[in-house]
Parts: structure tokens; sequence; C-alpha cells
């Protein structure tokens, strides 16, 4: 697909919670032209109003579908309207912007994916940790074999709220964590289990710990919860050689390498001699570029539509992530049983 000078025509639906940093974030790109938001609050409307007044806000999301300057949409909506926002956008010519996750079920992934490649349109979604330096970084360190094998992932995203009536904790907190893996390990998990439960909202469960098992020994471990003290956005790689800490919620030094690991003895000639010895050695702390990820999103999604080069988490990795909620929900309504994933 050639390159335009033309700035893209752009729309954006819903300005709640995430949508006004999705409106910055475009505003600020000169081959952007944010053309007009809809949203249902007139109070949302007219903050965003007030803020850009430059851009026509409206409360009829069809005066953005309608409008034949406007070449792509962004979704910041529900979980719940995703899929027939985003149906309705594409159907109409538009390429797409939807927020994390995709959509509820896979198979309204399959007909989204479908319905992109029919249209010819970018299906985009917002797995924003894959543009953020750190994240970035592991995955580098990962492949470079630093760490060894990796043994397990150990993750935690926590904090008090926010509470959500439509979605629980998994698919709220889930995908970041998901994506990430996906990203960094670049393999597929066999099998999910999965125990949640609630304790404000009957049915909608606000803390989960999710199990994803991979080939061989490989599992990862992930804590979700509305309902906790403290703010924790932390991934633990453990290998064979190192660690690797990546604590979202540092301000500067956000990843820390740890010389530590468990060594085995080579041989031995009886049961007294086996010593199994352990390794301590510096913290390594990498730098990392002060980049904000979501303009890196942003403007990597003008880049898939001008350039056509392949989205980093495009309609096929979202589908993957509503793939495993969708097991580690299954799984957690079985009260942990294990879900064998296709491959």
């Amino acid at each position: 697909m050639p390159t335009t000078s033309k700035p893209l025509g752009l729309g954006v639906i819903g300005c709640g919670y995430w949508g006004p940093n999705l409106i910055r974030n475009f505003n600020l790109l000169k081959s952007v032209d944010v053309r007009r938001v809809a949203d249902l609050s007139e109070e949302r409307r007219g903050h965003i109003q007030e803020l850009y007044p430059q851009i026509d806000v409206v409360a009829d999301h069809r005066q953005i579908l309608e409008d034949p300057a406007i070449d792509a949409v962004a979704i910041a909506t529900p979980v719940p309207s995703h899929f027939p926002l985003a149906s309705e956008a594409l159907d109409r010519g538009k390429h797409v912007f939807v927020e994390k996750p995709l959509c509820e079920t896979a198979s309204q992934g399959d007909s989204l994916l479908a319905l992109a490649k029919a249209r010819g349109k970018v299906l985009f979604v917002g797995h924003t940790f894959l543009y953020a330096p750190a994240v970035t970084r592991i995955r580098d360190i990962v492949a470079s074999g630093e760490l060894g094998e990796i043994f397990y992932v150990s993750s935690r995203r926590l904090n008090l709220g926010l509470l959500q009536r439509d979605i629980n904790v998994i698919h709220d907190l889930a995908p970041h964590d998901l994506s990430i893996l996906h990203f960094v390990l670049g393999q597929e998990p066999v099998a999910v289990t999965a125990v949640g439960s609630w304790h404000y909202q009957e049915g909608v469960e606000d803390v989960a710990v999710v199990t994803l098992h991979y080939p061989g020994n490989l599992v990862a471990h992930l804590h979700f919860s509305w309902l906790d003290p403290k703010k924790v956005r932390e991934m633990v790689f453990v290998g064979s050689e190192k660690m690797l800490v990546y604590d979202d919620v540092e301000g500067t030094e956000k990843l820390r390498i740890h010389d530590k690991r468990v060594v085995r003895p080579d041989y031995y000639d009886t049961f007294g001699e086996f010593q199994f010895s352990y390794h301590y050695g510096d913290i390594h702390v990498p730098w990392l570029p002060g980049a904000e990820p979501l303009r890196a999103e942003c403007a990597h999604f003008v880049e898939c539509i001008t350039t056509g080069v392949t989205p980093r988490s495009g309609g096929p990795e979202g589908l993957r992530v509503v793939r495993l909620l969708e097991a580690a929900n299954q799984s957690m309504r079985s009260r942990g049983g294990r879900i064998e994933l296709a491959r």
C-alpha cells in the first residue's frame, strides 16, 4: 500500500475512561486529523469539546461512520459493545482500532478478522504494553538467552478497583499479561487453569489466579485483583541463569536483572556429596527510553494503514488473547478444571 501525505481522517467512539488518552495521542500526530468524537454522555462530550474546540463532538457514533472524510475509527467503549461497533465500522469501510480485549468471544473475533480481510481494512487491538520500551527490552533479553532456560513466570496485577459490572477481573486485567507473555516468550500455551471468586457483585469475579501451561515444564502464574490495598504491576521471569523483575509501577528502574541461580553439581559419588549450591551475583538495571507506549501504539496504527506493514497487535493477536480469556473463564466456572487448548 503506497504511503500518502494526506492526514488520516480519524473518529473516536467513546471518551469516558480511556478515550481521552487516545484523542490526546492521535491529536498530537501530524499525520492524523481527529475530525469527530462520539459519546452518549453529555457531560463527557462537553469535557472533550472544551479541551479540543476544533473537533466536532457528537452523541451519535453513526455520524462518524457515515462521514466519507473519516478513514479510521478508534473504539474505546465497554467491552460488550466492541463487536457490534467494530463490525459496523469495518462494514462501512473504516480501518478499526479497538481497545482490549478485541471482543467477548472467539466466534466474534473470527467474524471481525474475516470482515477486515474481506473489506481490506486494518483491524488493530489496543494492547498498549506491546509498545512499552520495557516489554520490548524483556523480549530481547529473553531471546538473547541471557536468562537461560525460562523455568516459570509469575505476574501480579493488583489494585483497589475499578470494579466493573459487565466484565470480570480476568477480562479487565488479564489481556495485558496474556499479550506480553506471547510477545516475550513466542510460545503458545497448551492448557489453562483458573480459579476466582466474587465478593461484591454476584457472578462477577473480582479476584482470580490464572495458570498457563506451556510445552515442557514452563508455567506462568497470573494473579489479578480489584481488591488489593496497593497497586502492583509486577512480572518475574525466572531462568536457569538469571532472573528478571519487571515493575511497571517503578518510575525509572522498571527492569532489574538478578544474577542469581541454583547450581546443580555435574556429578557425585555418594548421596552425601550431592548438594545444591546457590549463586548470588550483581543486580543490573538496563537503561530504557522514556517514550510513551500509547503514542507509539497510535503512530504504529497509522503506519499500518499508510504503508501496509503488519500490526504488532493486530486482529490475530487480539483473537489469541480472547481465546485464552474464554479458556480461563471456562476453567474458573469448573472450579479450576484444566482446559486443553487447540494447537
